[in-house]
């Protein structure tokens, strides 16, 4: 988190998380209070600034109440890089999957992205400026002196008046339409096979880095409008202007001090090998001793550099249906001191989360059918019923949280997305209904006891 962020206290961060999510006041509050930690952190003493570890947090909760969102949301408003596991693809050694260092490789690569675009943003003036010149050199190419014969001053006038006339129409956009042929940059291959014995994932992922960039990239023609060139050679000329070096320590510095790894179905991999011993619960296990470490504190390579993941905000995540936190083994345990509990949402709560949030459902499917010229309402007890619908089916199939809402909903529009524009012209006004959801919905709710078997 930056200085310019300091509106972000709890209370704020509470107030915007709201926008999006609906209910679950504890686990809001408790990741407040972690966001607003690391910046209290950075702006503490040096003395005790090291001794000052994150607390990491584990949500208990069914699919579908929103952790996810709001690990998500958390990281969006801190602007920090943030990245998204599920525990059961990590395996230990011998088995298949993923070794657990990937993510804070995967971390890192994200952090890069972030500041190498925010550099870029800062550059986008002067190589638009270059790129512009590039377009007019193309359409107008400067007079040079052709072996050695000297060019008259008339035809060198005559150029430059033109080119002056062309780079106006290029800067008021008049010519975007206009194809010419650029050559933009391919970058290598960089699949290289490696013969030799087994190799981990971040020795190979060097080699094949420090491979692709002995290996010159490769110049493509391409013929595109001015308005799709000036997009391809500004991202160019922007990363030529931007350094690499100094990319590289920004973000390897923002993963540390600001990243946030979200671990999800970490119930998954809990352990009941001190009840039933072996088998699959020896995996399990496997898999929580190597997290341990990444999460204490370790220093792992990647292409950019060494990280340290002491700092790093771990939010772990589990329905626990099977299983239990105590399951976990117990020094796992330890590195997530705060749990919180996540609620089971109500029918009141389906109702607000088809109105309230920025993104509410409702709203999505306003926008879809505005792009056709549609006007899409509901009326307010047809929500209600629609809240009622996903409720009572969470209840009687399988309590899927607000996922819910999406079935229900595709099952209430699909006909009417269907139809537009072919049936349905534009301009015309479209109003759900309580009578409609009702007819609509009978059929999802008569079928509800098949659909259990239906894979």
């Amino acid at each position: 988190m930056i200085d310019n962020e300091l509106f972000l206290t709890p209370q704020n961060i509470v107030a915007e998380l709201d926008k999006y999510i609906i209910g679950q006041q504890e686990a809001k509050k408790n990741v407040a209070i972690a966001l607003r930690n690391r910046w209290r952190r950075m702006h503490a003493h040096p003395d005790i600034k090291k001794e000052i570890m994150p607390n990491n947090i584990l949500m208990i909760g069914a699919t579908g109440v929103g952790k996810t969102e709001i690990a998500r949301r958390l990281a969006k408003l801190a602007n920090a890089p943030f990245i998204k596991v599920e525990a059961s693809k990590f395996t230990e050694v011998g088995y298949v999957g993923r070794d657990v260092e990937s993510m804070v490789r995967d971390l890192a690569e994200q952090a890069v992205n972030m500041v190498k675009q925010k550099k870029k943003e800062e550059v986008r003036l002067v190589a638009a400026n270059i790129v512009d010149n590039i377009i007019l050199d193309i359409l107008i190419p400067p007079i040079k002196s052709n072996n050695g014969f000297a060019v008259s001053n008339e035809d060198t006038d005559l150029n430059e008046k033109t080119r002056e006339r062309f780079k106006e129409k290029i800067k008021n956009g008049e010519l975007e339409d206009k194809k010419i042929e650029i050559e933009s940059q391919q970058p290598s291959a960089s699949n290289v096979g490696v013969i030799g014995g087994p190799m981990d994932e971040s020795s190979m992922m060097n080699i094949q880095e420090m491979i692709s960039g002995m290996m010159p990239k490769k110049a493509k023609k391409r013929k595109v409008t001015i308005a799709e060139a000036r997009k391809i050679l500004i991202e160019e000329e922007a990363a030529k202007l931007i350094d690499m070096d100094e990319v590289k320590d920004e973000a390897l510095k923002m993963v540390q001090e600001t990243g946030i790894i979200f671990i999800d179905e970490i119930d998954k991999i809990a352990s009941n090998s001190r009840k039933n011993g072996g088998g699959a619960d020896v995996s399990r296990e496997g898999v929580q001793r190597d997290l341990l470490p990444i999460v204490e504190g370790s220093s792992v390579n990647t292409k950019y550099g060494i990280v340290n993941t002491e700092y790093i905000l771990f939010i772990a995540a589990g329905a626990f249906h099977v299983s239990k936190p105590s399951d976990l083994i117990p020094e796992l345990q330890g590195r997530f001191p705060i749990r919180v509990e996540l609620q089971k949402l109500s029918q009141e709560d389906f109702f607000k989360i088809l109105q309230t949030p920025k993104n509410a459902l409702t709203k999505q499917y306003e926008a879809l059918l505005a792009a056709e010229g549609i006007n899409l309402s509901f009326e307010k007890e047809a929500l209600y019923t629609i809240a009622e619908i996903a409720f009572q089916l969470n209840e009687e199939i399988e309590n899927i949280g607000a996922r819910r809402l999406h079935t229900v909903m595709s099952h209430l529009l699909n006909e009417l997305l269907f139809d537009v524009p072919d049936l349905i012209p534009p301009q015309s006004s479209y109003i759900v209904t309580k009578l409609l959801v009702e007819e609509k919905l009978n059929t999802l709710i008569k079928n509800r006891d098949l659909s259990e078997y239906i894979l």
